[in-house]
């Protein structure tokens, strides 16, 4: 569904961002990019967005060219789910999630029934209902983040990018969260999502892409490219990845030395 192709991006000749980035998303991929701070990632995402202008290379959406795909038209293709963000009024949760629908409206059109249907089914697939009449910006970072997940649903995009879905959040939220994502594949959404965890790519993912410098070091199945090598050399800090017994199952972790 998306494919990336020898991006390069600089915001100054001497200071390249992203060198030669290339890989794929398919319907039903949860592709999750791993890399330290100032690495590149938002960069990356602003250039699949089309919000940045590559240097070279391409990014496509079903074979089309994203940055000659009409704003309107690549909003009902692709839809952001951002870290976090601030409302200048006081929506409620609903009317947020309700905003999600303008890619499908003409200029100075209401909402109608079938756009509140779409709203209301993304809600309750979300099970936020509870949040419909709450103030946005009176909710905990949690709570937002499943609002602007619902609000990036009722665009009926099968595209999801996710800048660190999970930031901010307690474990019960992370594990709410990444259960989420991992429905929505079962879906057949194709999912793009940014971490700071690796332990998340062996939970929800099904693709890792390690980047550092603007480079990707390593991308493929997290079971082989997440390893204790690696995430040492991505982070430029020991890292260890083992296993931990959970009943009669192993689960891999990464640990830090410290």
């Amino acid at each position: 569904m998306l494919s990336v192709r020898g991006l390069k991006y600089h915001y100054a000749p001497e200071r390249v961002i992203l060198k030669d980035v290339s890989f794929d998303l398919k319907q039903g991929d949860i592709l999750c990019l791993l890399g330290p701070n100032g690495t590149g990632k938002t960069t990356l995402i602003r250039c699949v967005l089309s919000l940045n202008k590559p240097k070279s290379g391409n990014v496509t959406i079903e074979g089309r060219d994203v940055s000659k795909i009409p704003a309107k038209t690549r909003a009902a293709m692709i839809a952001y789910v951002p870290q976090s963000t601030n409302v200048a009024f006081p929506y409620r949760a609903e009317e947020i999630v309700l905003m999600g629908r303008v890619a499908h409206l003409s200029l100075g059109a209401r909402p109608g029934k079938k756009d509140r249907a779409v709203t209301d089914e993304a809600i309750e697939m979300l099970g936020i209902s509870w949040l419909r009449k709450s103030p946005f910006d009176e909710l905990s970072g949690g709570e937002k983040q499943m609002v602007l997940i619902a609000r990036a649903l009722v665009q009926q995009a099968r595209i999801l990018v996710m800048d660190e879905p999970t930031a901010n959040l307690d474990y019960s939220n992370q594990v709410k969260m990444l259960r989420v994502i991992k429905e929505l594949a079962a879906e057949n959404y194709a999912i793009l999502m940014t971490s700071h965890y690796p332990d998340h790519a062996f939970l929800a993912c099904t693709q890792a892409l390690l980047m550092r410098d603007g480079v990707i070091m390593a991308q493929g199945a997290p079971e082989d490219i997440v390893n204790t090598e690696n995430l040492s050399t991505l982070y430029s800090t020991s890292v260890i990845v083992t296993q931990a017994q959970m009943g009669k199952e192993f689960a891999r972790v990464c640990i830090p030395v410290m």
